[in-house]
Parts: structure tokens; sequence; C-alpha cells
């Protein structure tokens, strides 16, 4: 009787973790939720718009961050790099 119980067990073991791997390829193979395209080209354009936005107002009102100064061009290339860093996983 202890024999067939540890079969049960072994056997529900063996399924938990069929059902986990079947889980990670279903979760490989799914596509991208909807919100992830706009984000990643979101950040990489706000970057861009923030590194001209600088540009053009950088004789006058040093904007978009006057305190910054030449930071703002970081600023920008770091969002456009967090957008850029997203493309791995975009489906």
């Amino acid at each position: 009787m202890a024999a067939a119980a540890k079969d049960v067990s072994k056997r529900k073991a063996a399924e938990v973790s069929l059902s986990k791997e079947e889980a990670a390829a279903a979760r490989k193979n799914a596509p991208n939720p909807v919100w992830f395209k706009p984000v990643m080209f979101g950040f990489m354009l706000l970057g861009l718009i923030w590194i001209v936005l600088y540009y053009v107002t950088s004789t006058g009102l040093g904007l978009p961050i006057p305190q910054l100064g030449q930071a703002n061009i970081f600023v920008g290339f770091g969002l456009v790099l967090v957008g850029f860093l997203m493309t791995p996983w975009w489906k």
C-alpha cells in the first residue's frame, strides 16, 4: 500500500514539472502585451524630443531642464537607450 502511494506522488511531481515546462514554453511563445510597443517607441521618441529641444533652446532658454545644462544630452540618450534595450524582447 505504501509503495502505491510513492508511485502516485512521483507521478504527480512529474506532471507538475511538465506543466511548469509547458507554462515556460507558452510564455516564451506568447505575444507581447499591448502596451509594450508604444512604451518602447515612446521612450525612443521622448529621448529624441528631449535632445532636439535642448539643442533648439540651448542659446536662450536652455530647456528642458536648465539646471542640468549639457547633462540634458545624457538624459535624452538615456531615454533612447531604455527604448533600445527593450527591443530584444519585442515579438
